[in-house]
C-alpha cells in the first residue's frame, strides 16, 4: 500500500506486482474519535500514531523510488524519440472517447497505449478496436499510475521511434498529479458538465499540467456553462496553461489538438536528433 495516497499495489494485464512502496505506517489504534486536520503542519497531512517528520520521510522514501523509475522510462522515451503524454482528469470527462477519436485522427502514425483503472480491461478493449496496441493496467484498489507500472507496461508495447505514447491515467484529479511516469506533460481532460470551478477546487492537478483539453463543448448550451470562466479558472491556478476547446463527438476543435501533439513530437524528436 502507498503510504502517499494509501493506494495499493497493480497489475499489467492481470500480472500483479509490487511498486516497491514502504508500508511501515506506525498506527496507534489507540487514537479512535481523533480530529484529523490535514493541510496542516510540515508534512501537510495528519495521521493518528504518526509524527510529521515520519510522515516526511515516508512520502520522500516513496516518491524518490517512483522518481528512479520515472527517470528510466524517460531516458528511453528520448532514447526513441517518442512523445509520452499522461491523459488525467476525473471519472466521466470523456477521456477514452477522446483518444479513440485521436488514435483514429493520426491514421498510420505509429502509437501505443497504456490504459490505466482499477478494474476491467474495458477501456484497452476500445482502444484495441482501433488497430491500436494497448496494455492495461489494473490498480486494484489504487488510485493512480506510477513509473514502475508505467515502465513493465512499456516493456510489453515495443515502441516505434517518433511514436506517441498515451498514458490514459486513472479517473482521479488528487493523487496522479503528484506522481512523474516519466512523461512528457500531463494533459488534463476537462468536461463542460464538470462546472467552471473545478480547477480551483483541484488546482495542483491544473498546475501539474502543461494543457488543458475542455472536452464535450458541444454540450455547452444545454449546461448553461461559462467556456470563458472555465479558461479564466484554469489560468488562474497555472497562468501558463494552454487551453484547447474539443468536442471528441462533433470533432470539433480537434484539429487543433492534433496539430498540439504533432509539433510537440517534432521538437521531441529534433531535440533527440541533436542529442
Amino acid at each position: 500500500m502507498c503510504n502517499v495516497c494509501g493506494c495499493g499495489t497493480g497489475s499489467v494485464e492481470g500480472h500483479a506486482h509490487d511498486h516497491g512502496h514502504s508500508h511501515d505506517h506506525g498506527h496507534d489504534d489507540h487514537h479512535h474519535g481523533q480530529d484529523m486536520h490535514f493541510g496542516h503542519g510540515a508534512a501537510g497531512v495528519a495521521v493518528p500514531g504518526m509524527t510529521q517528520e515520519r510522515l516526511i520521510e515516508i512520502e520522500t522514501d516513496v516518491m524518490a523510488k517512483n522518481d528512479r523509475y520515472a527517470a528510466e522510462n524517460r531516458k528511453l522515451l528520448a532514447g526513441l524519440g517518442a512523445l509520452a503524454v499522461n491523459l488525467v482528469s476525473s471519472p466521466g470527462s470523456g477521456k477514452t472517447t477522446l483518444l479513440c477519436k485521436t488514435i483514429e485522427a493520426l491514421g498510420d502514425h505509429p502509437l501505443a497505449v497504456i490504459e490505466g483503472d482499477q478494474q476491467t480491461a474495458n477501456d484497452a478493449d476500445r482502444i484495441r478496436a482501433t488497430g491500436a496496441k494497448a496494455v492495461q493496467v489494473n490498480t486494484g484498489k489504487g488510485c493512480h499510475l506510477d513509473g514502475h507500472m508505467v515502465g513493465h507496461a512499456m516493456e510489453h508495447l515495443e515502441l516505434q521511434p517518433e511514436s506517441f505514447l498515451f498514458i490514459e491515467n486513472v479517473g482521479n484529479l488528487v493523487c496522479p498529479a503528484g506522481f512523474d511516469l516519466g512523461e512528457e506533460c500531463k494533459v488534463a481532460i476537462l468536461s463542460v458538465t464538470e462546472g467552471e470551478d473545478k480547477p480551483l477546487k483541484y488546482p495542483d492537478m491544473f498546475t501539474a499540467s502543461r494543457l488543458a483539453l475542455l472536452n464535450k463543448i458541444d454540450l455547452a448550451p444545454h449546461c448553461d456553462v461559462d467556456l470563458d470562466l472555465y479558461e479564466a479558472n484554469l489560468r488562474r491556478v497555472n497562468p501558463a496553461i494552454e487551453v484547447i476547446r474539443v468536442s471528441a463527438r462533433t470533432g470539433e476543435g480537434m484539429e487543433n489538438w492534433l496539430n498540439w501533439l504533432r509539433g510537440a513530437l517534432t521538437r521531441k524528436a529534433g531535440k533527440a536528433a541533436a542529442e
